[in-house]
């Protein structure tokens, strides 16, 4: 008799789950899902979450002859690098959502040696400021404490540290992105002047790449292209400018073009981007004979 009663007891418990489950999954009246019947598109698209990740090679020590490390800046303003900033998934949103479910560590400094608490962490998405207010009925002033998420909008720039490098055991040039952080502007909320460009924080790009290649970048020529942010980065399917080269004073473009104006000075930082970069392409040519 008790097995027969914990029989029937197991049974109903199993048939108590199967209808918790049925009432959370929407179902068609043949049972299949509505995002697999309701396809928004063509065909359902699944090759991004499914494609294999290859791994970074890691040449030995020994054999890389030639290294030089460079920072750019990534404007989301231009034109190429619309798909930055599209309210479907912006790329501030990824870097976001990476960072609050602890998918990533997150870094103070760009060199990846302080990390972010969780509580940091926090305190760059948000702010809270104090604001003060009139009492229309007792007219008297009431200070309020507002808490104010930081908007994607605002986010316009992107850094990224990378490195080139030569591999003398495969005779090639390569180029591997270390490092993304995000910029914003700050203004002065009394005259709205600019004051600085604050990093918000680092990410280590090599242990953000298999996150990255699961998100889907929403491509403007072809709608269902199979194209993630990993595949947009290591295609280097965007526009940027070079800040800064490794040197031992350490100093960036604008710490050395400090004469004239500053349309001027801006002239001289992009012309010293462009010579940089003619720079690089030379010395990879200059490696062979023809």
């Amino acid at each position: 008799m008790k097995k027969v009663i914990f029989l029937f007891s197991f049974i109903c418990s199993i048939s108590f789950i199967n209808a918790q489950e049925t009432e959370t999954q929407i179902m068609t009246e043949n049972g299949t899902p509505l995002e697999d019947f309701y396809v928004d598109g063509v065909v359902k698209r699944q090759l991004i979450e499914e494609s294999p990740i290859l791994e970074f090679d890691q040449p030995r020590e020994s054999d890389v002859v030639w290294e030089r490390k460079l920072w750019r800046v990534i404007d989301v303003r231009e034109k190429m690098n619309v798909t930055f900033r599209s309210p479907l998934k912006p790329f501030f949103t990824v870097l976001k959502e990476m960072a609050q479910n602890g998918d990533v560590a997150v870094f103070k400094d760009e060199a990846f040696r302080e990390p972010l608490t969780i509580d940091e962490i926090e305190g760059k998405f948000s702010r809270v400021d104090t604001v003060t207010s009139l009492d229309y009925d007792t007219y008297e002033e009431k200070v309020e404490i507002v808490k104010n998420d930081l908007n994607w909008e605002d986010v316009k720039q992107f850094r990224m540290k990378e490195v080139w490098y030569f591999d003398k055991e495969t005779a090639t040039m390569n180029c591997r992105i270390l490092g993304l952080a995000p910029l914003i502007d700050r203004i002065d909320t009394e005259t709205g002047e600019f004051k600085y460009t604050e990093v918000l924080f680092w990410i280590y790009y090599p242990e953000a790449k298999d996150h990255f290649a699961r998100v889907r970048v929403e491509n403007n020529n072809n709608d269902i292209s199979p194209m993630s942010w990993y595949n947009l980065f290591e295609k280097r399917m965007f526009a940027s400018y070079i800040t800064k080269r490794s040197n031992p004073l350490d100093m960036r473009l604008q710490d050395i073009y400090t004469q004239g104006s500053e349309e001027l000075q801006g002239i001289d930082k992009l012309m010293a981007s462009d010579r940089i970069k003619a720079e690089l392409f030379n010395f990879e040519h200059d490696l062979w004979e023809y």
